[in-house]
């Protein structure tokens, strides 16, 4: 498995990241642990948690994920190997459950060390390798929305970004974390995050989470020039668009133990033209001798800006495949065709 560095920390992470959100909701731990164990046998050595997860959130559930992964890493050992990233809650009242005593979740200096301390409880380990900020304290218009259209997002209170990171660097200074990175985040953001951290002697993001795929590749329009001058790699999350660039949902389908069948929460991916750019990609997967998975996951993969590509799967059989994507070909024709087709369907998806 190839590796890549991760922004300018000294890590080598693996290509392929394992993303873990099903643990705990569509997996069991026997399943999670499996899973785990499949990925480091195949040389993937990167692992991505949420103190939010499993998903849907759940206050029943919150933290399990973290959990599955504390009991792995406790039973199967390797921990100095394993590069463990989790993600600490942005601003919301949704979830007020996150946060004891309940309340809205910020990303204030208290809270960040509570929600590091649980992590780690539930990690059973004495430091998180990456510790990201899952979305942003202040209110932000892309979050959620057709990301090519601005909407002036209601004024909100919010923490400075200076005093996210003094906190950080607080936790960072007595070893809880090693590095942090950010997620679901705008171009400005970042920069500001860079500015503050060079002024003020504080912590350096390396790596932003965002979603990227076939049908939302709007990372290209700004941020990816901020990945490769800044040394700010992209993890890219949902590179299957939660499953639709299988194919697995096409003309209505509702396979058994979907996650759309389950939750019915993937309607960022059932938007206006997403269905005809779906079926595009699909087809052309077909035509060139590539699954539709491995197609969107090595056009993920071959990025340069892209540090690690985060998989999910919920049974060993879709793990395998998934694995199998960052060996699959990638041609100049297979790229123009997949251009061809974006420059005619856009973004679509969120």
């Amino acid at each position: 498995m190839e590796r890549r560095r991760l922004g300018r920390t000294g890590l080598e992470v693996s290509l392929c990241c394992l993303g873990t959100m099903t643990f705990g909701e569509q997996n069991t731990e026997a399943e999670g642990h499996a899973q785990l164990d499949r990925a480091r046998a195949a040389g993937v050595n990167f692992l991505d948690a949420a103190e939010l997860y499993p998903i849907p959130p759940k206050p029943e559930t919150q933290g399990r994920t973290e959990e599955i992964i504390g009991t792995w890493l406790k039973s199967r050992g390797g921990r100095a190997e394993t590069i463990v990233a989790t993600k600490a809650a942005g601003r919301t009242t949704a979830m007020e459950w996150l946060r004891d005593p309940p309340g809205p979740a910020e990303l204030s200096r208290a809270q960040l060390r509570e929600a590091v301390e649980g992590s780690l409880r539930r990690l059973q380990t004495d430091y998180i390798d990456l510790y990201q900020l899952h979305w942003p304290d202040r209110p932000i218009s892309q979050f959620g929305a057709n990301p090519t259209i601005y909407r002036r997002p209601e004024p909100a209170l919010e923490h400075s970004i200076r005093e996210t990171l003094e906190a950080l660097c607080e936790l960072q200074r007595e070893g809880k974390i090693r590095h942090v990175g950010l997620s679901n985040e705008s171009a400005w953001g970042v920069m500001r995050f860079l500015a503050e951290s060079q002024a003020w002697d504080l912590p350096r993001v390396a790596s932003i989470q965002n979603a990227y795929n076939l049908l939302n590749r709007t990372f290209e329009c700004g941020l990816a020039e901020i990945a490769l001058r800044e040394d700010v790699g992209l993890l890219a999350y949902s590179p299957l668009a939660q499953g639709y660039l299988t194919g697995k949902y096409r003309d209505g389908a509702r396979p058994a133990g979907a996650r759309k069948t389950l939750f019915n929460r993937l309607q960022r991916y059932e938007t206006p033209g997403a269905e005809a750019a779906i079926s595009a990609y699909v087809d052309l997967a077909g035509e060139i001798g590539l699954s539709p998975a491995h197609l969107a996951l090595k056009f993920a993969a071959t990025r340069p800006f892209v540090t690690s590509v985060i998989i999910g799967a919920t049974n060993l059989e879709q793990l395998e495949h998934d694995l199998a994507a960052f060996d699959a070909p990638w041609s100049t024709e297979t790229e123009e065709r997949v251009d061809a087709i974006h420059l005619l369907r856009t973004n679509p998806c969120p």
